[in-house]
């Protein structure tokens, strides 16, 4: 069984520690200077492949796969146009029920454990922040794909919030972004407020400043409300009768691994785990047409100096 890796930047070079971790035989492939011709021979003879590349390169990857009959764990976001959504879910029909896109949140345990209560929501908030310059050591936001404004910028770089939405009101669609950008790096944003409504309304806040690295949620249902803290790995349930706090073991790479082993699953014909979120790519359309959808609505407002060239 060997998995390639394509892009060998820090995610790419995650996914293929993680594939070495869990038994399998792993190819790290870095998309500069890679041959298509040799890489479109070695897609004959794999089980799967990883696509870890910047978002705006990948059709021709998964064209190569399709062709191949190869499954995909394709790193989030899909696409950020609704246009190439589309073309991409109809290039990969023939493998979507056996790959997966990046979304590993799904596995993180507090929402797992709130996802299962089934909540009957009316509203929600969910809110990531962090400096962007505090991520990595030796990393310089102004070279990497973040600062591109072709498939760059907060929104598609966190846009696990917005998926998270999705899984728990399904049938959202983008009622509005309003953006900060900065003077540096036109057509960037930095931070984003996101308003969503379905059968249930609420916002998506995400940015590249807060001098605090945050993560929280708040569910607002009939029966309870919940807030969560993704970083502390707890949740609080509040009705009525008073509040139920549960904290769970946390480990932010278990994430990965665990979509890793169902990836593996699906490539190799075995069955998944029992996650009823698993972001298998033919399930995964309605999410990736939110994102695509809000980054193709996204309006600038004010505009940032300073401190990120």
């Amino acid at each position: 069984m060997t998995y390639l890796v394509i892009g060998s930047g820090s995610i790419g070079t995650r996914h293929h520690a993680n594939l070495t971790a869990l038994g399998a035989e792993a190819r790290l492939l870095p998309w500069r200077g890679l041959d298509l011709t040799e890489l479109k021979a070695a897609m004959r003879d794999a089980t799967g492949a990883v696509i870890a590349t910047a978002t705006d390169i990948r059709l021709p990857l998964i064209e190569m796969a399709a062709e191949a009959d190869l499954p995909l764990y394709i790193e989030k976001p899909l696409a950020f146009r609704p246009s190439d959504v589309a073309t991409l879910y109809d290039v990969a029909a023939g493998i979507a029920s056996r790959s997966v896109l990046g979304y590993m949140m799904r596995y993180h345990p507090v929402i797992r454990a709130v996802h299962a209560e089934r909540p009957d929501l009316y509203g929600f908030t969910l809110q990531i922040g962090h400096d962007v310059r505090q991520w990595r050591a030796n990393w310089r936001f102004a070279d990497s794909y973040a600062a591109r404004a072709e498939g760059g910028g907060v929104l598609l770089d966190l846009c696990h919030e917005i998926d998270l939405a999705a899984c728990f009101v399904p049938d959202l669609q983008v009622t509005g972004v309003d953006c900060v950008g900065h003077a540096d790096f036109p057509g960037v944003d930095f931070a984003t407020r996101i308003g969503l409504a379905g059968s249930a309304t609420g916002t998506v806040a995400m940015d590249y400043l807060s001098p605090v690295f945050a993560r929280r949620t708040v569910l607002e249902g009939r029966a309870a409300r919940w807030e969560l803290d993704l970083l502390a790995s707890r949740a609080d349930r509040m009705t009525g009768e008073g509040t139920d706090s549960q904290t769970y073991p946390f480990e932010r790479n278990d994430m990965f691994l665990d979509l890793m082993r169902d990836f593996m699953a699906l490539a190799e014909g075995r069955a998944p785990s029992d996650n009823p979120l698993l972001p298998r790519l033919d399930l995964c359309r309605a999410s990736a047409e939110l994102v695509a959808s809000a980054w193709d609505k996204r309006t600038f407002h004010g505009t940032l100096t300073g401190g990120f060239a």
